[in-house]
């Protein structure tokens, strides 16, 4: 499935869900009983990318987990929402709060729960393997597997959107052809400018 770059590059906010996105969807229990989650480090370094380039971060989840919010906090992802039951009302109140339109979102969701979320905002994405309802309303499937890699697809995907976009390149292509239409026209000028000296009356005969 290809992405639309014109709508990827407006995007100024990018939510996920925790299990099954951030991570491959397994919850692991040490024998004393601590949860463990896997991240991937991928994910993490396309979300320290993406905030770089101005795009809000944020993580919407029903459940509850120390360790959520310590790999938050390592990569700077300042909307951290656990215990939601309502996904949709908590990004509704992030959206207003931070002043942004639904339109200029993203939301990746794994299972029916991300369902509302996703259809509010302008681009839902779905992972890989994502049950077929969020699949159908997702505006596009990552090929990656979440927890290894389908976030840094998505970021990667964003970047170059925006890269695209960018008024530098825009600059660079308009001086470019600016530059060559300048010179013609400059080139024209100093042709018109040149005129032939004119010549001298015709000297009367002597009467």
């Amino acid at each position: 499935m290809k992405a639309p770059t014109a709508r990827l590059a407006a995007v100024q906010l990018l939510v996920m869900d925790v299990d099954g996105v951030l991570t491959d969807g397994g919850i692991y229990y040490t024998e004393r009983g601590d949860e463990v989650k896997r991240f991937d480090v991928r994910d993490g370094q396309g979300l320290v990318l993406l905030r770089q380039a101005g795009v809000l971060t944020a993580v919407i989840t029903r459940r509850r987990s120390e360790i959520v919010e310590r790999r938050a906090d390592e990569l700077g992802i300042v909307e951290v929402h656990q215990g939601a039951t309502d996904k949709r009302a908590v990004l509704e109140a992030v959206l207003a709060r931070r002043g942004l339109s639904a339109s200029d979102a993203v939301y990746v969701g794994d299972d029916i729960g991300d369902l509302p979320a996703m259809q509010l905002v302008g681009f839902p994405v779905a992972v890989a393997d994502a049950v077929p309802p969020v699949k159908r309303a997702a505006a596009y499937i990552t090929t990656s597997p979440p927890g290894h890699g389908a976030i840094r697809e998505l970021c990667d995907l964003i970047l170059a959107a925006k890269k695209a976009k960018t008024p530098n390149n825009q600059e660079q292509l308009g001086t470019k052809g600016t530059a060559g239409k300048t010179a013609g026209e400059s080139a024209t000028v100093k042709r018109a400018a040149v005129k032939r000296a004119p010549k001298p009356p015709a000297s009367k005969p002597p009467r």
